[in-house]
């Protein structure tokens, strides 16, 4: 299966950030839409960065939270970002995030992003796909 088939099937579509929007817009759109990491864009939606609760939390441990509201998310995001492909496989990505320790990650088509994905759902699509194999299993042992 292809990173392609996980993401088009999401209900809610991508959600990006600028680097100047503050902490605290970020932390409100990650409750908004009920997701754990935002892909930062510049002005011409160039992927620039991402920010996690992850990068969240960390700041919170090094500063007082209500210090960190304030910052700008261009200053906290992860500048070094490991990407997919739309042509990706999902086994591939779920690899490269184990091995990496990510739980999100940036899908590019070319140079420009499309989408974004979350560990929980290349283990969703993962069950999902189990599920049918072991149906299908069933079936041909039954006749």
């Amino acid at each position: 299966m292809k990173v392609r088939d996980v993401y088009k099937s999401r209900p809610i579509g991508l959600q990006t950030i600028t680097p100047e929007a503050s902490v605290q817009d970020a932390i409100r759109q990650l409750n908004r839409f009920n997701i754990g990491g935002l892909p930062v864009c510049d002005t011409d939606g160039d992927l620039v960065g991402i920010i996690t609760e992850r990068d969240i939390m960390r700041l919170c441990g090094d500063v007082a939270c209500h210090d960190a509201l304030g910052r700008r998310v261009g200053a906290v995001m992860t500048r070094n970002l490991v990407t997919a492909t739309e042509d990706d496989t999902v086994e591939s990505v779920m690899r490269t995030m184990t091995e990496r320790r990510i739980r999100h990650m940036p899908i590019l088509a070319g140079h420009r992003l499309v989408s974004i994905i979350s560990i929980g759902d290349v283990v969703k699509t993962q069950l999902e796909q189990s599920s049918v194999e072991n149906q299908f299993l069933r079936d041909y042992v039954t006749g």
